[in-house]
């Protein structure tokens, strides 16, 4: 859209294209008549505030109205006080189409929002932790009517962590406790309820509390205040914060899915990723989520403090997810400690002999660390089966001993035979059944076990790849 547009000719402060999202939901968006000029904006939203600036969006050529405006407010509260009183409204005595009022979309937001939108009317605050949900409504009734109040509460032993909810009938009375609340509250727009961000909120604030009460947080997301973050200390004290696969991951810059996902998928592991938007800043905030902690520690470890894009600096910190810290880092030491080995294996033949000799003895089955929920063990089909269908893996740094493999994909049941091809990281599997080789395939691909990731794919048949050129791996 081009939004090639006229000032007052007035003078005053003219907002520069960085400041156009500055404070958060202060621009409105306004559907009018084409024939509707810029004086009669001024004149009937002036009520409502101090405008900075109003843009008539024209037409490249024609230089005429498309009957599209914005209109620049100083605070945001003003402008979510005009969307709701002049949202349907006429301009003037011989206009007969009512005019629609939105907060704009910004950099951060990825749509238009009406009087009705919930990221509009309910905050976050940052409360102490002796406060009742009476407290709380006593503290902010005076910008609002409330909707209702709600403290977070540890689901485990029931207390408070010092967080809350409020929320307003209108946006402009969210605005307006957002703006005069005692800065201590640390009030900002809520997340929607439909959205996984209470633990990114939570994060949030669990490091603003460390800063109220002197420790050093681990990355500094007020927003409120433009210096950098304040420490990137790699040498930081796991024992202060929950480790889990979960990360939440904050920058001074927006940033799409696409550079989340090509930031963090640099480590090894990486399971999904997903950016969350603040409605009342421009900041970028995501989660990312890892199929080990092993890979979660080493994407906080190198990645806090790394600069995207260069000068300015993304902060990472765990998201407790509940998860048993003690476990996971067991978890996380075995698989370390098997794929070490297994490389050591792999790369000197020499030592094979001595592996087979030391997991021959007894009837122990090869361990396999893995969050994959693995269906339990099945026969394999006689040798002599005829194959139905085979499956080409491709290991990832280095493949997985022949037990362990034959132990995985025996699971799926009617495996007929699992071998490596020599000195590469690839392997076969053939089975006697479709059905078992899909399941294999939906299970496993892309999946790591004890420290390797896998890719499981169908195989070319013998037919199709004898017309093809020997293969090079």
């Amino acid at each position: 859209m081009d939004e090639a547009g006229s000032s007052a000719s007035g003078g005053g402060f003219r907002p520069g294209v960085d400041s156009l999202d500055e404070p958060p939901n202060s621009r409105i968006f306004l559907v009018i008549s084409k024939y509707t000029p810029e004086s009669v904006l001024r004149e009937r939203f002036s009520p409502f505030g101090d405008i900075q600036d109003i843009w008539v969006v024209r037409d490249k050529h024609t230089k005429e109205s498309k009957g599209i405006a914005f209109v620049k407010f100083a605070r945001s509260s003003q402008a979510c006080r005009a969307m709701e009183e002049m949202h349907g409204q006429c301009l003037g005595p011989n206009d007969t189409k009512p005019i629609k009022v939105f907060i704009a979309q910004s950099r951060s937001s990825g749509s238009h929002r009406d009087v009705e939108d919930e990221e509009l009317t309910r905050i976050f605050v940052m409360i102490p932790k002796s406060y009742t949900e009476e407290d709380l409504r006593e503290k902010f009734k005076v910008y609002g009517d409330i909707e209702y109040c709600s403290i977070i509460k540890n689901k485990v032993t029931g207390e408070s962590k010092g967080l809350g909810y409020v929320r307003y009938l209108k946006p402009s009375q969210a605005a307006q406790a957002i703006e005069n609340c005692d800065r201590s509250f640390r009030a900002i727009l809520a997340e929607p309820k439909n959205k996984t961000s209470e633990s990114s909120e939570q994060d949030y604030y669990s490091n603003m509390r460390q800063e109220a009460l002197g420790h050093e947080p681990r990355v500094n997301m007020f927003p409120f205040e433009q210096s950098e973050f304040s420490s990137f200390d790699k040498n930081d004290s796991r024992g202060q914060e929950a480790i889990s696969k979960r990360l939440s991951v904050v920058s001074r810059v927006p940033f799409t899915e696409e550079q989340l996902f090509s930031i963090f998928d640099i480590v090894p592991g990486l399971e999904y990723c997903e950016v969350q938007r603040d409605p009342y800043s421009n900041y970028g905030h995501g989660v990312v989520q890892y199929f080990n902690v092993a890979s979660a520690i080493y994407a906080k470890y190198k990645l806090h403090g790394f600069q995207y894009p260069p000068g300015n600096r993304i902060g990472v910190s765990f998201i407790d997810d509940g998860s048993n810290a003690t476990d996971l880092l067991r978890k996380m030491a075995t698989q370390m400690v098997a794929a070490q080995l297994a490389s050591v294996v792999w790369n000197n033949p020499s030592q094979q002999q001595f592996m087979q000799f030391g997991g021959s003895s007894g009837s122990q089955l090869p361990q396999i660390q893995t969050d994959v929920v693995l269906p339990s063990c099945k026969k394999k089909a006689p040798p002599e089966t005829p194959v139905k269908e085979r499956l080409f893996i491709v290991f990832n740094p280095h493949p997985l001993p022949l037990d362990v493999l034959e132990d995985i994909f025996c699971r799926f049941g009617n495996l007929i035979e699992v071998y490596l091809v020599s000195g590469k990281n690839v392997g076969y599997a053939k089975y006697a059944d479709r059905i078992s080789a899909n399941d294999a395939i939906a299970t496993l691909h892309g999946k790591i076990l004890n420290g390797v990731r896998l890719k499981v794919m169908l195989a070319d048949s013998p037919r199709e790849e004898s017309n093809k050129r020997q293969r090079t791996y």
